[in-house]
């Protein structure tokens, strides 16, 4: 349980950093045009970023690429599943608006529910997660 203490805390905090900016958007109602979403790689990146620099740091003699990828996957996918988590509750119980004006932005024809664009955000996270960490750990390999 302790090796995946330090992936646990920073997806927390690389998801409360997603749903932070997803509500700045959301102040200057911003969240609606998913051009915005692209800045939540470079959220994602930082954060897988900072687990692996802080894994190297704490098992500099026994780190491994291997254990690097592990970590950075398991913090994105925890960042991803919380940030989908909350916009899935965002998108049903605070703004039930959300999902019709984000579609009207995109100006798509596609007759698409709350749960399609829940699991595109999911997948998109997952996707963002593994780019990340095979960028990321191309600086800290040996």
């Amino acid at each position: 349980m302790k090796s995946l203490s330090l992936p646990i805390r920073f997806g927390l905090v690389t998801s409360a950093v997603l749903i932070a900016y997803f509500l700045v958007l959301s102040l200057f109602n911003n969240h609606i045009h998913p051009a915005f979403s692209f800045f939540n790689a470079v959220i994602t990146t930082l954060g897988i970023f900072e687990v692996i620099r802080y894994k190297k740091i704490q098992n500099y003699n026994d780190f491994s690429y291997g254990e690097g990828f592990k970590t950075g996957i398991i913090t994105g996918f925890i960042a991803s599943f919380l940030f989908t988590l909350f916009f899935l509750f965002y998108a049903t119980e605070i703004n039930i608006n959300f999902l019709p004006d984000m579609l009207h932005e995109i100006k798509s024809g596609f007759n698409v529910d709350i749960g399609m664009v829940s699991f595109v955000v999911f997948i998109m996270g997952l996707a963002t997660t593994v780019i990340a960490t095979f960028t990321v750990m191309q600086f800290f390999k040996k």
